[in-house]
């Protein structure tokens, strides 16, 4: 689960996916069930918070694999991001094994990730 957020982190992972993919939101709305207010708030809140996102998330993949890269260079900030969430994934299954890559989102900010707080989220030691 996400803080302040109804639905579960792995259906707002997909929404975030769809949008990398170049879906817009009333189609991944209407797939998911959920009201297309709701999948906007989530993307607009992930686009804001992208840079930072990929920047957190780039930090705890080199934590966990000092030696891993970037899979490819994105077409925006909002693709780099999605980017850097399944690159730790990608690490975090070969350390740890398999844990769902949304799951491990939330636990890696705290549920924080779409939070519209100025809370730091956990920084890899």
């Amino acid at each position: 689960m996400l803080v302040r957020r109804r639905d579960g982190v792995e259906v707002i992972g997909v929404a975030l996916t769809a949008k990398a993919r170049g879906e817009g939101h009333r189609p991944v709305a209407l797939r998911l069930g959920r009201h297309a207010s709701t999948v906007r708030g989530w993307l607009r809140r992930f686009a804001v918070l992208a840079t930072e996102v990929r920047e957190h998330f780039t930090r705890w993949a080199h934590s966990l694999d000092p030696g891993h890269d970037r899979l490819f260079e994105g077409g925006s900030e909002f693709c780099d991001a999605i980017e850097a969430v399944g690159v730790l994934g990608i690490v975090a299954v070969r350390r740890f094994g398999p844990r769902p890559v949304w799951s491990l989102a939330s636990f890696v900010t705290g549920g924080g990730l779409l939070s519209n707080t100025s809370s730091p989220w956990a920084q890899p030691v």
